[in-house]
């Protein structure tokens, strides 16, 4: 379904990623996990468009969509989330989800809401997120854990069939952990979404990938199963005095 080859990004002659090559395969959860700066949130910016590779080519459906736009990329079905927030703090849960709708739907920003209530796709996507209650709460009150479900919700609204996830746990408590891991799970085994995640959590990664990906320096140092990759030497040598 995807295929990153030899994708490198250089800035002000610092080398961000380096000659990374990988194939994801249709309906795979792929996870990356690496220490800060190891370059995985930008081989996520270069995949979505966000920014643009240095060189190499990447290939979704086998398209080469390495010069695409970002919202290209999105209307073939590549969504994504961010580590950072970016939700409007006096929006509703419904809102959120209602503009993206329109965006995905060309950006026709006509009135949606019907006397009778949200939308068809909008109230669908609430209740797969578990957000029905909460259409008309400010996105400023939620807790982390819903906040994440609403940026879950404004993705899915769009029909992504590959997703990437960067970092939906962070600020999430250790309460709503479970539930959050428990909605993505079913995202990519119920509706068969194949989903690209980075995380730091690896109690959460064990429990949902098919394969780790290990980025360190930039460079990609592992691509195994999570059991092969925890007992690799090189892996544990590169994380020496570091919690995977």
């Amino acid at each position: 379904m995807l295929r990153l080859r030899d994708i490198g990004w250089t800035v002000g002659g610092a080398t961000i990623v380096d000659s990374v090559s990988l194939d994801v395969h249709e309906g795979e959860f792929l996870a990356f996990i690496g220490p800060n700066g190891a370059g995985k949130t930008s081989l996520f910016n270069l995949v979505s468009g966000i920014n643009r590779a240095s060189r190499g080519t990447i290939e979704l459906d086998g398209a080469d969509i390495t010069g695409e736009a970002a919202y290209a990329r999105a209307r073939r079905g590549l969504g994504r989330t961010f580590q950072t927030s970016s939700l409007w703090p006096g929006m509703t849960v419904a809102d959120h989800v209602e503009l993206a709708a329109q965006a995905a739907d060309g950006g026709s920003y006509r009135v949606w809401r019907r006397a009778d209530g949200y939308p068809e796709q909008v109230a669908e996507v609430l209740a797969r997120t578990e957000l029905a209650h909460r259409a008309d709460t400010p996105a400023d009150v939620l807790s982390h854990g819903e906040k994440r479900k609403l940026e879950l919700a404004v993705l899915l609204v769009g029909e992504p069939r590959l997703m990437l996830l960067d970092e939906p746990m962070a600020g999430v408590s250790a309460e709503e952990v479970p539930a959050l891991t428990a909605l993505i799970r079913s995202l990519h085994r119920d509706e068969h979404r194949t989903v690209l995640m980075v995380e730091h959590h690896m109690d959460v990664l064990l429990g949902l990938a098919d394969r780790l990906a290990v980025m360190h320096h930039g460079t990609l140092l592992a691509l195994d199963t999570p059991q092969a990759v925890m007992d690799d030497a090189t892996v544990q040598q590169a994380y020496l005095g570091e919690e995977l």
